[in-house]
């Protein structure tokens, strides 16, 4: 740590390279550095402003470079002055440099945008701000600028006084301003894409309602043909109420129609052709068989309104007979269960088992797919319109509250209808993929009077097993009876598959731990074998550096001994003086002077011996005085070293 008296020094020197005036200042700039004169000098002045090197070598400074005329000689009792004066130029005839204005650059980020400023570090923080004002049409007094490494800042506080970096990072806030309008309503839409409508139409001639849910990305057109599957209305014969006047498109998602939210009610009915219209207002008969008595003339102008012979018999019988559960040839799985899951409920009453919407392989990873303690029993409902037993199953069995119960809390339970033979077909062709051919074929078997049908299925590691098939003819209490056996052999299962599965965990755990460990181990050796090599590195620099002062304070040394004048002789016409000094070491150095040799070559002298005047003083006894401090360009006469003197080198602290 430097004494007060070479803080002093270093102060002066820092000052005196710097052209920085302000003490506060210097001190804060020499205090980050550590009082290291040269790292301090680096860090406010650029190496192309000159260069500043000690007279012996002990230190090179960078600076601006030292003019001789703008030093006066020193005054012997001043420290400032001794030690300015142990500097010599390098280029004696170089002028001194001004200090250039240091620039500092920042990139400032605000929500999409980066702006670059650049300032002298002489400007203020609220200066920015006007730049930023400009650029982002942002007014100062909304404006908060962070990024601060010293935290929140003034406007008036001087970039200097923070000492920063040439680069920065800054960023800009403005609570007081609502975000851009564009971005918020491309928000708001994204936010009704991901929303589900639930549209509940009334079937303007069977006056029935139909409650089904669409996605906000789902459009006008597909809404129109699941209304299709489900009252056998053709698009182009659909007559609806209720759409908003902005759904003008049927391309048009449900998002952007203008639809109510979560629910939005509407009806559709067929258009009537021209000749029921003319057959309505002769005869008001609402027989429904009357329609196969119109003459050719009505069939004729129904073919030519763009409807067939089947759909005006479709039209007359379809009051009579109900909805299919599930529509033919259906191409997604999850919207014929959504409509299986709303007809279900319409024909037995809300209480019934919680149907899975999704496919039967999302249904497989919903049970089996998950951890062990998660999974569960998967039920498939099979169902079959032309059963004369379904109704009963349905509505006593299926929707008893205690099989409603135990269903929920213990099975995924997933449903298909069979009515129609395209999803027969479709369901056996899964059945074979999943569970086999045997499985399929005792479906395919099974006779109309034997459904509905309730499978049983439980997951194993290599395949699915299904456990029990459940036929219509079945009371609560045997239907019970049944789905509690099998729970009991899949409990059993599944704990076996849980103490497997915690073993494993187990076991992959202890083996995430060693990797971990091994991992931290090798970043361990790492970093060591690296601060090994740092520490190699910086005793070899330190070792360089040590060699080359060495090297540089010989060569002062021998150029000094060489510029010596030589030793008088004893005898000599003029006054000789002999001096006597004594090391720290205890040895003694003697030479003749000629009385009239400056002080100066004394100091040289002792300097050539490995004693520089900037690291020893050299006292006199009697009386006691320090001899460096003493002006070196008066002789040995003037000084009183004359005819003999003994002197000793002592250390500067």
């Amino acid at each position: 740590m430097a004494s007060n008296m070479d803080r002093e020094m270093i102060l002066a020197d820092f000052q005196a390279c710097t052209g920085i005036e302000n003490i506060d200042e210097a001190i804060t700039l020499l205090e980050q550095n550590n009082w290291d004169l040269v790292a301090a000098i680096n860090g406010v002045i650029p190496q192309e402003n000159g260069i500043l090197q000690s007279e012996y070598g002990s230190e090179t400074i960078p600076g601006p470079a030292f003019n001789p005329a703008s030093h006066p000689t020193p005054v012997p009792t001043s420290s400032s002055s001794s030690s300015s004066s142990a500097f010599r130029p390098v280029m004696p005839s170089r002028q001194i440099v001004e200090r250039q204005p240091r620039m500092l650059d920042f990139r400032v980020e605000y929500r999409d945008r980066n702006v670059d400023v650049v300032l002298e570090d002489s400007c203020t923080v609220g200066e920015i701000k006007q730049i930023l004002e400009n650029e982002l049409q942002i007014p100062v007094s909304k404006m908060l600028l962070k990024g601060w490494k010293t935290g929140d800042v003034e406007d008036s506080t001087v970039l200097k006084s923070l000492h920063l970096p040439k680069n920065n990072s800054l960023y800009v806030l403005t609570p007081d301003l609502p975000p851009p309008s564009s971005s918020s309503h491309a928000s708001a839409l994204q936010e009704s894409l991901n929303q589900n409508f639930m549209l509940i139409i009334t079937h303007r001639e069977v006056q029935r309602e139909y409650n089904l849910n669409f996605s906000g990305s789902s459009t006008i057109q597909e809404v129109k043909r699941n209304v299709y599957d489900l009252t056998s209305i053709p698009v182009r014969h659909q007559l609806w109420e209720g759409w908003p006047t902005s759904a003008t498109d049927d391309s048009m998602c449900l998002a952007e129609s203008g639809l109510s939210y979560p629910c939005h009610r509407l009806t559709v009915g067929r258009r009537s052709s021209p000749a029921q219209i003319r057959e309505q207002s002769e005869e008001q008969s609402t027989d429904v068989h009357m329609v196969s008595d119109s003459d050719g003339d009505d069939f004729e102008d129904a073919t030519e309104f763009g409807v067939d012979d089947g759909e005006v018999f479709g039209m007359a019988s379809s009051a009579l007979r109900k909805s299919p559960m599930m529509p033919e040839n259906a191409e997604n799985e999850g919207d014929a269960l959504l409509q299986f899951t709303a007809e279900f409920s319409s024909r037995y009453g809300d209480c019934h088992p919680v149907f899975f919407i999704g496919s039967l392989e999302a249904a497989f990873q919903e049970a089996f797919y998950v951890k062990a303690r998660d999974r569960k029993l998967l039920a498939i409902y099979l169902h079959h319109d032309e059963s004369v037993l379904t109704n009963v199953f349905c509505s006593q069995m299926l929707c008893a509250e205690s099989i409603v119960s135990y269903l929920s809390q213990n099975f995924i339970t997933w449903a298909w209808d069979l009515t129609k033979d395209s999803n027969r077909a479709r369901f056996l062709t899964m059945c074979n993929r999943h569970f086999g051919s045997v499985v399929a074929q005792t479906i395919r078997t099974q006779k109309t009077d034997q459904f509905p049908l309730f499978l049983i299925i439980m997951g194993k590691r290599s395949s699915n097993e299904v456990l029990n098939v459940i036929q219509g003819n079945t009371t609560v209490d045997e239907l019970m009876m049944r789905l509690m056996a099998a729970m009991e052999i899949f409990t059993a299962q599944q704990q076996e598959d849980i103490k497997d599965e915690d073993e494993r965990e187990a076991r992959e755990n202890v083996k995430r731990e060693q990797d971990e460990a091994y991992r931290l181990s090798l970043e361990a050796d790492r970093a060591k074998r690296e601060a090994h090599e740092r520490e190699m590195a910086e005793q070899f620099r330190l070792e360089q550096i040590r060699k080359e002062q060495e090297e540089e304070r010989e060569a002062i040394r021998l150029s000094l001994e060489q510029a010596l004048p030589p030793e008088p002789k004893e005898e000599n016409a003029e006054p000789v003086s002999k001096l006597r000094i004594r090391t720290p070491s205890g040895e003694f150095l003697e030479r003749r002077f000629l009385a009239s040799s400056k002080l100066q070559i004394v100091f040289d002298f002792v300097a050539s011996k490995g004693f520089p005047w900037d690291e020893y003083k050299l006292l006199s006894t009697f009386p006691r005085r320090d001899v460096t401090q003493l002006d070196p360009n008066k002789s040995l006469l003037e000084v009183k070293l004359f005819p003999q003197e003994t002197l000793f080198l002592e250390a500067k602290e």
